[in-house]
This record gives structure tokens, C-alpha cells and sequence, in this order.
């Protein structure tokens, strides 16, 4: 196959992709009930163990996706929802923590962890890759022994 013709395929194969999406046109809004089920994926269940509003089947979440549903008929914004849920219940309320205060450190973690990962493996590669370049120096012991098998050899 030819140098140029893998960039050409792969520059056609993404062509074909954005004509494909572009056919599609544009998503159709989404119903009231979508919407519900997008805000209240992300806020806990305040009865339930480890459940979203969404999710659960409690007395407790029917009646805040109801009052969600209200809100979103009325004009409220999904972000302004889910701040009067955080104020009635608190921040815990919110499946994903908030980006600032003690909240940010949720947050910062995973992505300090990611950077220390790949300094290590950076600093790990590079001690390898050097010590792979340099052959190790022979003592007179081993510069000996060499000797005498290269002239076991030749003899």
C-alpha cells in the first residue's frame, strides 16, 4: 500500500462520519419527561441507599420529580433546580459534588493522581531508556576472563 493512501482512507472515513451526522440534522428537543429524568439522574434519593431521584421508587422521589417537572413547565433552569434541592437538602443531595469549596477537592484529586501517575511512569521511562544505552563497564576480572575465552576460541 501506498504512504499516502492510509492518511487519504482515514480523512475519507471522517468524511463520511460528519456527512452521516449532518444527514441526521438537528436532535429533536427533548420532552418534558427527558428533562426530568436528566435532573433528577443527578440528585440522590434523600431515603434511598445509593439511588438517583431518578432511579428510585420511593414516595420521596416521585414527589421531587414531580415538583422537578413543575419547575421545568414554569421556565426554570435545570442549574437553578438543583440549587433549590441543595438548599432544602444540602449539598449531599447532588450525585456529583460541587466544583469549588471542599467539594473542588473531589474534584482535584483524580486528576492529581493521573498527573503523578504519568510523571512516575515519564521519570521510570527515561531511567530505563538510559540505562539501556549505556553498556555496563567491565572490571579487569570480566576484561580477563574475556580475554582468555576470545583466545580459547581462536586456538
Amino acid at each position: 500500500m501506498r504512504r499516502w493512501a492510509v492518511p487519504l482512507l482515514a480523512v475519507l472515513a471522517a468524511a463520511a462520519a460528519l456527512a452521516f451526522a449532518a444527514l441526521q440534522g438537528p436532535a429533536s428537543p427533548p420532552t418534558v419527561e427527558e428533562r426530568v429524568r436528566e435532573v433528577a439522574s443527578g440528585l440522590r434519593c434523600p431515603v434511598c441507599q445509593s439511588l438517583s431521584v431518578a432511579d428510585s421508587s420511593s414516595q420521596v422521589a416521585r414527589e421531587m420529580r414531580g415538583e422537578i417537572a413543575r419547575d421545568l413547565r414554569a421556565g426554570k433552569t435545570p442549574e437553578e433546580i438543583r440549587a433549590e434541592f441543595a438548599a432544602a437538602y444540602g449539598e449531599w443531595v447532588l450525585e456529583a459534588p460541587p466544583k469549588r469549596g471542599v467539594g473542588l477537592v473531589a474534584w482535584l484529586i483524580p486528576v492529581a493522581l493521573l498527573a503523578a501517575g504519568l510523571l512516575v511512569s515519564a521519570s521510570a521511562l527515561r531511567r530505563w531508556s538510559r540505562r539501556r544505552a549505556r553498556p555496563a563497564p567491565l572490571s579487569d576480572a570480566d576484561r580477563e576472563l574475556l580475554a582468555r575465552a576470545l583466545a580459547e576460541e581462536e586456538g
